[in-house]
């Protein structure tokens, strides 16, 4: 009787155990129409029903299933009923094989295909993994939330911050609070910042802080940089830093591979080494020639202790001189002050290699100078900091004071950013207005002005030379006029106004009292006084 009691008893164990097994490979859809979670498979089984309520338990390497996506543990809690489930030890979520999940405890609803996840959790797909201490993970929409600190690793970068979505369509990060970005290139810190594990672009919407190689530091408030292109675009007015250089733009776009990039919108850009600063509306820069070249409105500041120099024109260009030097000769040209009616000009290859020098500049097309010395206009400019010369073309004008030069070419060399001298090609003329309609003239071949802090001292002309010169008396009154011609005249300058005029060789000249003189005859062939053409001030150069 007991033997029979104990067959019936093994029987009945096994027809539930076999039961259960079924029903585990079963899947069952219930009323809503979700499909139920199932254990597929386990070492030990049990199955307990509490009020309405049925429960499954499971131990041993167990794996559910609920459509498409696979759930691994070391045990698990499933209450059929209403579809929810916790496990616990080792589990792992395979979704659609394309995301797993990882973690030491899971709470799931399968109806709403809804988890959290906590202790050790690591979120990993084909772009990167996601490691964070708790997660919460939506099955239908792939987003996965954390409020605790995480981090991602993607490649050669490193993400980290307080809080992170994460949307597994679009394989893109939402990362918020105590944001940082690590990688070879650079080191980003925000409090927001969305990155793509797919494309490696990180988008900015927030004031970041990006740090790079060779003191290169980034202050913006929107844009993106593609980790994988090394390409960037910045807008919301950044600001960038370099070991001796900033620039500020409305909007900057950069390829780090080629070293080139281009700001636009106010651009402000500062080298403090070569005491240069740089304004316009569109500017493009090439590190790897060292090169600038500024469109739409450029000025270019040339810093001095006390009296800086405002260059602006159509164009700016300015670059390393030996790479220019690569396409075609530059000579050096030097000033020579004992030799007063030429200048020298040295080979290139012999010149200074110290980087303070290797630049030069060029400007296109109206170019106008300013500094509270001196003011120059003419159609084409180049100077090089190698001798420290603007060379002026076409038609070009220099004012010093009351004093107007002009000629086919103007050399204006410079000492401490301030001119020293100022040597004149071809159809020289000096022209200083001393009274109305009257003007104080010399002209000639070619031109020497000398400058003493900044005013002309002395000008010598030579070659077919004529002058004329208004005389005046201790008290400043116009006593006559004299017109000569020789081989070269001197004229002298005190408290900024010509005081002596000395003529050497073939000297041939009259002088006339001021009554018998009309003021409109004296004039030089070739003379115009371009005073409306002058910069005032350096506001007149903005805008030009």
């Amino acid at each position: 009787m007991k033997a029979t009691r104990f067959i019936f008893s093994f029987f009945t164990s096994c027809f539930l155990l076999f039961t259960f097994s079924v029903k585990a490979q079963q899947p069952r859809t219930d009323t809503s129409g979700k499909k139920n979670i199932n254990i597929i498979n386990a070492e030990r089984l049990n199955y307990q029903k509490k009020d309405s309520a049925e429960f499954q338990s499971a131990v041993g390497k167990v794996i559910l299933k609920q459509e498409t996506t696979l759930l691994y543990c070391d045990s698990v809690v499933l209450n059929k009923t209403s579809n929810t489930m916790e496990a616990f030890g080792h589990v792992h979520i395979n979704d659609n094989d394309s995301i797993n999940i990882y973690s030491d405890y899971l709470r799931y609803h399968g109806n709403e295909k809804k988890a959290y996840l906590s202790g050790n959790v690591k979120l990993v797909d084909n772009t990167g993994v996601l490691t964070t201490p708790d997660l919460d993970y939506d099955m239908n929409t792939h987003i996965g939330i954390y409020t605790k600190t995480g981090k991602v690793v993607s490649d050669k970068t490193v993400l980290t911050s307080q809080e992170g979505y994460y949307y597994g369509e679009t394989k893109n990060v939402y990362f918020k609070k105590n944001v940082v970005l690590v990688n070879p290139d650079y080191h980003v810190t925000t409090d927001t910042l969305l990155y793509n594990t797919y494309t490696s672009i990180a988008t900015f919407t927030v004031p970041t802080i990006i740090k790079g190689a060779k003191k290169r530091r980034i202050l913006t408030s929107g844009g993106y940089y593609d980790m994988k292109n090394k390409k960037a675009y910045f807008n919301l007015r950044p600001h960038i830093e370099d070991s001796t250089t900033t620039l500020d733009a409305n909007e900057v776009a950069s390829d780090d591979s080629t070293q080139q990039s281009e700001a636009s919108g106010n651009s402000v850009y500062k080298d403090t080494a070569q005491g240069l600063t740089l304004l316009s509306n569109n500017l493009k820069t090439n590190g790897k020639v060292s090169s600038l070249l500024a469109t739409q409105n450029p000025i270019m500041i040339i810093k001095q202790d006390k009296d800086s120099i405002y260059l602006a024109a159509d164009t700016l260009f300015t670059a390393r001189l030996s790479n220019l030097r690569k396409y075609r000769n530059v000579p050096t040209i030097l000033d020579s002050l004992p030799v007063k009616d030429s200048i020298r000009v040295i080979d290139s290859v012999s010149s200074k290699k110290d980087s303070a020098t290797d630049r030069y500049i060029e400007a296109y097309y109206k170019v106008k100078i300013y500094s509270d010395s001196l003011q120059a206009v003419g159609d084409s400019l180049f100077y090089s900091s190698e001798d420290s010369a603007f060379r002026l073309f076409k038609n070009p004008v220099v004012w010093s004071r009351a004093s107007q030069v002009t000629g086919d070419t103007i050399y204006v060399f410079t000492q401490n950013k301030q001119p020293k001298r100022m040597y004149v090609y071809e159809n020289a003329l000096s022209v200083q207005m001393v009274g109305p309609d009257y003007y104080n003239q010399v002209k000639g071949r070619t031109l020497n002005a000398f400058f003493v802090n900044g005013d002309i001292e002395h000008v010598h002309v030579k070659g077919n030379s004529e002058s004329i010169y208004y005389g005046q008396d201790d008290s400043s009154k116009f006593i006559g006029v004299n017109q000569a011609t020789a081989d070269v005249i001197d004229m002298y300058f005190a408290n900024k106004e010509a005081q002596r005029v000395v003529f050497r060789n073939n000297l041939n000249g009259t002088s006339y009292p001021m009554r018998q003189m009309n003021p409109d005859d004296m004039r030089l062939r070739g003379f115009k006084w371009l005073d409306e053409r002058r910069p005032k001030t350096k506001y007149d150069l903005f805008g030009n």
